[in-house]
């Protein structure tokens, strides 16, 4: 049980994706998608290469009687729909970094956004337009990165981790379907996992910060967003997982800019939702892992109301086999 155990530690690096198809807060929505990190965040890795694909749906609306701006318009009744298959490269180190383990990603997401809207309140040159209006297409968001440093203490598990995008210049203000931001974004924070391979018992939390720079297009500018991402779970046999996960985010300052036309427009917005999770050997050195969990919003505060879902799959190193124990010799 300790060994299948520690396979399901090499999981938690590839767990989470810093990619998500959103808007700015302009559009009620944040460079960080809530839920990103979930059980297993702060457990170490095994040392080598490791690789993931996530498909992402969400699915968000709001009433007309709540306002978003949108590219370089305040638009009312927003819908929109995303669908992103996320790929990520993980590489995880042997030799340790200020005691704990250190390990860097790379992902980028190709995906198909919709979005549609009941009214243009204000349009660019100030004119006021009414009526329906839909945008989709099939585009591709920013290229993400992350580094994680993770250190183990028995049943305890700590990290650190820094994460940003680099836009990928397929952001059009004149649009409403984008999966790009259109501005580049810096988060950090920290988690902790507690994992008992006794009792198969798990729980993990993780909380950041986000600065968002201004959009160049727009010239509107996010305020400081903090995310509390969580997942709690049970090991009801060697190899499956079940248990539940949540997130509370909050914009502590106000948005800026000459684009920012609603004011400081913070927002607020909590989830929560079921996850499994199934380990799989993969060949004789590699491990797999699925998992799936969804989110439902609720108490939502400048930001659409809706649900999201994931589905992981991650290919890791596997974990050593456990050394043979050797027969006791007496004279």
């Amino acid at each position: 049980m300790r060994y299948r155990f520690a396979l399901a530690l090499i999981v938690g690096v590839m767990l989470f994706s810093p990619c998500g198809p959103a808007k700015a807060d302009a559009g009620g929505l944040s460079f960080w998608l809530p839920g990103t990190f979930g059980s297993l965040a702060a457990a170490p890795g095994v040392p080598g290469w490791a690789y993931s694909t996530i498909y992402l749906h969400v699915q968000t609306s709001a009433q007309g009687g709540k306002e978003f701006v949108s590219g370089s318009s305040v638009v009312a009744g927003l819908n929109a729909r995303a669908d992103a298959v996320v790929q990520g490269l993980t590489y995880t180190f042997a030799t340790p970094v200020l005691g704990g383990q250190a390990a860097v990603s790379v992902l980028g997401a190709p995906g198909h956004v919709g979005v549609g809207i009941d009214a243009t309140l204000t349009g660019p040159r100030g004119n006021t337009i009414s009526g329906h209006a839909t945008d989709e297409r099939t585009t591709f968001a920013d290229v993400f990165y992350q580094g994680s440093l993770k250190w183990n203490h028995g049943v305890h598990n700590t990290m650190v981790y820094l994460t940003g995008n680099i836009p990928s210049s397929t952001y059009d203000a004149a649009r409403l379907a984008n999966l790009s931001f259109g501005f580049v974004a810096v988060d950090g924070g920290a988690g902790y996992t507690y994992l008992d391979p006794k009792t198969g018992r798990e729980f993990s939390v993780v909380g950041g910060l986000t600065y968002s720079f201004i959009n160049p297009d727009t010239q509107y500018q996010n305020g400081i967003d903090f995310h509390l991402d969580w997942g709690a779970s049970q090991f009801v046999s060697k190899n499956v997982q079940i248990g539940l996960a949540g997130y509370f985010f909050q914009q502590l300052t106000g948005d800026s800019g000459s684009g920012a036309k609603l004011g400081d427009f913070r927002g607020r917005v909590l989830g929560i939702g079921p996850q499994i999770g199934f380990l799989f050997p993969v060949g004789d050195a590699h491990q797999g892992y699925l998992n799936l969990k969804a989110y439902k919003d609720f108490a939502a505060e400048n930001r659409p109301e809706g649900f999201t879902a994931w589905v992981t799959l991650a290919i890791t190193p596997a974990a050593p086999e456990a050394p043979p124990k050797r027969p006791m010799i007496h004279k």
